[in-house]
């Protein structure tokens, strides 16, 4: 396992299935046109501002395209970029270069904007001990390179997938009360049942609920669009022991108020599921190209 939180086989497998998506029938404009005994080098281009995520990604797929090509990444995940910066360069068969070009750029930027947003939310909390945190709310198949990008930017992984704790949602809560159970009762059955060492979090949408959660042994009490003063009031009368997550209609507008009741944890779902992808691409260096 590396940082990527995936082993080589894994990542094979994610890259694998995008290059098939998009070369799995060749590349028909550069077969038709570029010889393949020209060789070059590729610069990679940034050209927003951001933080940079899946550069290892990124060279993997060039790697997979092509083991003879040669991939220098520049700057790593994690740092502040600007337009003009080189984040990498790949120097080798130019078929090669283009084939990888497209599903390369398409994880570095998608990762990239991921990081970046998370970057936005951090820095509007900055001072303030909640934490920004992920949910499952990510594209199939890429959660945990998405869920790297987040910690990229400076946020937090909430659940990776279900096995990972107990969240007693609305939906179980509906199941579970249609039989004719309480909350406590659900929250009883719930502790009782987990396995060991994962904790038993439950979703509120009111103050006495929260009060009623953590009363029942709840770890976690989600505060599900709650209002700033709502959650204040329930930080204020809840254990202290007990932490709370600010859920739902969180917002760059309104992430500081979100903070400032004193929540541990402030969970957002656009983080993964509406990034705005970073503008990065991919520039062959004529003076560099030559037929061998």
């Amino acid at each position: 396992m590396n940082k990527l939180q995936l082993s080589e086989e894994q990542l094979n497998n994610i890259i694998d299935l995008a290059l098939t998506e998009d070369v799995g029938h060749g590349d028909v404009t550069s077969e038709a046109l570029i010889p393949p005994e020209l060789h070059g080098k590729a610069s990679i281009l940034v050209k927003a501002k951001g933080i940079l995520a899946g550069s290892e990604v990124a060279r993997g797929v060039f790697l997979r395209v092509d083991p003879s090509l040669k991939v220098e990444v520049l700057i790593k995940d994690g740092v502040k970029v600007k337009p003009g910066d080189i984040m990498a360069t790949v120097s080798g068969r130019v078929t090669s270069i283009l084939k990888a070009e497209r599903v390369a750029l398409n994880f570095l930027q998608r990762l990239s904007g991921i990081a970046s947003q998370t970057a936005r939310y951090v820095t509007k909390t900055r001072g303030l001990a909640a934490n920004i945190s992920d949910t499952r709310k990510t594209t199939p198949g890429l959660r945990l390179l998405e869920k790297y990008a987040v910690r990229m930017g400076g946020g937090q992984n909430h659940r990776f997938h279900l096995g990972d704790g107990i969240l007693i949602k609305d939906n179980h809560l509906a199941a579970l009360r249609a039989l004719g159970m309480s909350l406590k009762n659900i929250i009883a059955k719930a502790k009782q049942n987990a396995p060991q060492g994962l904790t038993v979090e439950v979703e509120v949408n009111t103050v006495q609920e929260a009060l009623d959660a953590a009363d029942a042994g709840a770890d976690i009490i989600m505060l599900d669009n709650m209002s700033p003063d709502e959650m204040r009031r329930v930080v204020d009368l809840i254990p202290s022991g007990v932490k709370t997550e600010a859920s739902g209609g969180i917002t760059l507008a309104n992430v500081r108020a979100a903070a400032m009741t004193g929540v541990d944890v402030i969970s957002i779902g656009a983080l993964t599921h509406s990034p705005t992808a970073l503008d990065i691409s991919l520039e062959l260096e004529p003076q560099t190209l030559k037929l061998f």
